[in-house]
């Protein structure tokens, strides 16, 4: 087996795409981290290193304890990779509408999926997974992302060094979707050490039922504690259907395939460009397209 330190070498340092030539000014430098060219596929990868890392190091992982948490996709799908690859059991209560692929990738890595309604989302994954611990708390070992310090502390550590250290130190304001907060959480409190006049802007589903799978509408969803809002220097909302109809206008210009998750981040990328006169502008893609055709199977045809 790998040991957590050959692992470690496969995550983060991912690459940084200039979008540069979508801003509506030369004086305004648009960047975005490509999450998914790392092991696992996406920016969770990140996170669920650093739960499992301190969990087993804290031997709150034993041999044969379960690794239980819930998850929309992406950080179920590196907690199942990381697990396979450390020879630990992973158990995800996840909305029945999960894409298909997930779904095949998930179940492939070998994770045992405790199906939750789809119209609770994340939030009604999360009560399942907490009812499960309780009734055999010896069996498993709860991560609980949404809560989880080492969330945070994953993007604190190495996402937002390396966006700092990849604009070399003149990011002006970085901008991410709210999902589990982690990202935004540690990447911003990351920047806003090095510079104070960091605007970190936050993005948000413009209603409660939509389709940016991830993200939370915090006005209506269980907020994340490990979110500080302190951080936030403005909100901006997203429309779903703003996000899928860019994925093709991002593919057509850029040839990048994006998930709707990371149209909506570079959306909001653009949005925040419009407001400014100069900067250097940041974002995370979380993932690209490949793990949503069944999602976007309305919209593929016309890509």
């Amino acid at each position: 087996m790998p040991s957590l330190q050959a692992i470690e070498k496969l995550i983060g340092n991912t690459p940084i795409f200039d979008f540069s030539f979508l801003s509506p000014s030369s004086s305004v430098q648009l960047w975005a981290k490509l999450e998914w060219l790392q092991i696992g596929g996406s920016v969770k990868v990140r996170p669920a290193f650093f739960i499992l890392k301190e969990a087993i190091l804290s031997n709150k992982i034993q041999k044969d304890t379960i690794l239980l948490d819930a998850s929309s996709g992406n950080t179920g799908i590196a907690y199942a990779t990381l697990g396979r690859a450390l020879n630990i059991p992973v158990t995800l209560c996840v909305p029945e509408n999960i894409s298909i692929e997930r779904k095949f990738i998930l179940q492939t890595l070998g994770a045992e999926l405790r199906y939750t309604s789809k119209f609770e989302g994340t939030d009604g994954a999360q009560e399942v997974a907490q009812q499960i611990y309780e009734k055999e708390p010896q069996k498993y070992y709860l991560a609980n992302q949404y809560a989880n310090e080492a969330n945070w502390r994953a993007h604190y550590v190495t996402t937002g060094p390396e966006i700092w250290q990849q604009t070399s130190q003149s990011v002006t304001h970085f901008v991410c979707g709210l999902g589990t907060t982690g990202s935004f959480t540690g990447i911003a409190r990351y920047l806003k050490q090095q510079n104070s006049s960091i605007q970190t802007i936050a993005l948000q589903p413009s209603h409660a039922m939509h389709g940016l799978e991830g993200w939370k509408h915090l006005e209506t969803a269980i907020v994340p504690s490990i979110f500080d809002p302190t951080l936030v220097d403005e909100y901006i909302s997203i429309d779903t259907q703003e996000a899928y109809a860019a994925i093709k206008t991002f593919a057509r210009k850029s040839g990048l395939f994006l998930s709707p998750s990371s149209a909506a981040n570079l959306v909001g990328l653009l949005k925040v460009a419009r407001q400014v006169s100069k900067g250097v502008l940041v974002t995370l893609l979380p993932d690209s397209g490949e793990r949503y055709f069944e999602v976007l199977k309305d919209t593929l045809p016309s890509l």
